[in-house]
């Protein structure tokens, strides 16, 4: 894993780029705010200033010392560092400042000469603590420019409460920033230790271990993902317990004739004289145990299929021929066991499916009815319409299903009574090919007691328009 590879890490990382940009614009912003506030401030300060003193010579057609000293007198009130006045060459005729005044001597300061020019100016700047604030303008008389008057401050207050902010900003955002980066930490240690309980569960149950459980609470994301992890883990809990019921029950139906087999051709090797007659019995047995076998087999295969491949291409498939087509095949084998075979037909029923397939679920249906029954019992095979689908019923007046037995008699491998499905011929798949052929194309099936004896098997078709792959 790379240096930021974990998501603890990428968490800590993020919110640490995203404090230091909040603290970045905490610290800057409101600063620069308050700075153009103290800019504007001191413009319009040393600008009503200057135009004070301006208006005060304004009415003297020639400054002089003066002159210029008696009319500014204003100037001792006001809160600036230092006021100059020059006449129009520059040469300066008042100077405030009580000591190393600069009269008589040129000053050419850049807002004197702008002023003596015909501009306004005005210039302020923050640096070393302090706000140095200079503005000038032209003293005109008569359109003639006779001189200018020339402003400056040295403001250390304001610096000094803009310096205090920027200090409280800084040891705010220090503070902010250990706290956040204290919290962030936490937080992601707490969502990544979930989240490494969560691919722990993940391991674990890689490995096969399908009772584990991620035992995250919450009501969160997180929480909601372990949750659906969890019922994931309980689909395969069941999928694998199936899985290998099917595998046993798989191999004691196969042992059996596999048993069975062996030990009639070990009582045929064994026995020295042995008569043909025998032979022939034993030999016969053999192949009703491979017969077993080779109908186990297929049906394994069928169920298989079943499982793992999608539906074939299938089609509008006329219900009421395929029905008949399994009642011609099935009336000798119902005469045999002395069952009356009925029909009740609907030949406009169409169910959307293969016809091999509809045709398996039939006759499975069918032949479980017949050999599963008692002499003078009868089979009613009934196909009609119901909302637009179609409904396959196959009652018997037989031996019926115990109650307790009817919701397992779907499982494969499953019967009721064992020796007589056995003498029957059953394998115990046959009900679970019937149940997963119909859910292949949408349909379902279901199995109830009759009224006076027997069972009844219900398959219902949705319409072919809905049912449709």
């Amino acid at each position: 894993m790379g240096k930021f590879g974990s998501i603890s890490q990428r968490m800590t990382l993020s919110y640490i780029l995203i404090i230091l940009a909040v603290l970045a614009l905490l610290n800057t912003y409101p600063l620069i705010v308050s700075e153009n506030m103290v800019f504007r401030s001191k413009q319009t300060t040393m600008q009503s200033t200057v135009s004070v003193m301006v208006s005060a010579l304004s009415g003297l057609d020639v400054l002089t010392e003066k002159n210029v000293a008696q009319a500014l007198t204003v100037a001792e009130d006001t809160a600036v560092s230092r006021v100059l006045v020059t006449d129009a060459d520059g040469l300066v005729l008042y100077d405030d400042r009580e000591s190393g005044g600069a009269v008589g001597s040129y000053a050419l300061y850049t807002e004197i000469v702008k002023a003596l020019q015909g501009s306004d100016a005005f210039y302020v700047d923050y640096s070393d603590g302090a706000f140095r604030s200079r503005a000038a303008s032209p003293v005109v008389y008569r359109g003639q420019i006779i001189g200018a008057v020339y402003v400056y401050e040295y403001d250390t207050e304001q610096a000094s409460l803009l310096s205090g902010l920027q200090q409280n900003l800084r040891r705010i955002s220090l503070v902010t920033g250990a706290a956040v980066l204290l919290l962030s930490l936490v937080l992601s240690r707490l969502m990544t230790a979930r989240f490494s309980r969560l691919m722990t569960a993940i391991r674990v149950v890689r490995e096969g271990d399908y009772n584990h459980r991620t035992a995250i609470g919450g009501k969160d994301e997180i929480a909601e993902l372990a949750a659906e992890f969890d019922s994931l883990t309980d689909r395969l809990q069941v999928t694998e317990n199936a899985r290998r019921r099917f595998v046993a029950d798989a191999s004691h139906e196969l042992k059996t004739p596999l048993a069975s087999i062996r030990l009639l051709s070990d009582s045929i090797l064994q026995t020295e004289e042995i008569d043909r007659e025998t032979v022939r019995d034993f030999v016969g047995d053999i192949r009703s145990e491979a017969d077993r076998l080779q109908r186990i087999t297929e049906e394994l295969l069928r169920l298989t299929r079943l499982d793992g491949q999608p539906p074939l291409q299938c089609c509008d498939v006329p219900a009421g021929a395929v029905a008949e087509r399994v009642v011609r095949m099935l009336r000798m084998l119902a005469e045999e066991q002395g069952v009356t075979l009925e029909t009740d037909i609907d030949k406009n029923c169409v169910v959307r499916a293969t016809e091999d397939d509809l045709y398996h679920i039939l006759y499975n249906l069918v032949e479980n009815a017949i050999k599963y029954n008692r002499r003078g019992g009868f089979v009613r095979l009934t196909l009609r319409r119901e909302g637009g689908g179609t409904a396959i019923a196959v009652e018997d007046n037989g031996i019926g299903i115990p109650e307790e037995d009817l919701p397992k008699i779907f499982d494969r491998f499953y019967r009721v009574d064992k020796a007589r499905s056995r003498a029957a011929g059953g394998t115990g798949l046959g009900l679970s090919i019937v149940r997963d052929t119909a859910r292949r194309y949408g349909g379902a099936v279901a199995a109830a007691r009759r009224e006076g004896g027997g069972s009844v098997f219900t398959v219902i078709f949705p319409a072919p328009e809905e049912g449709a792959p």
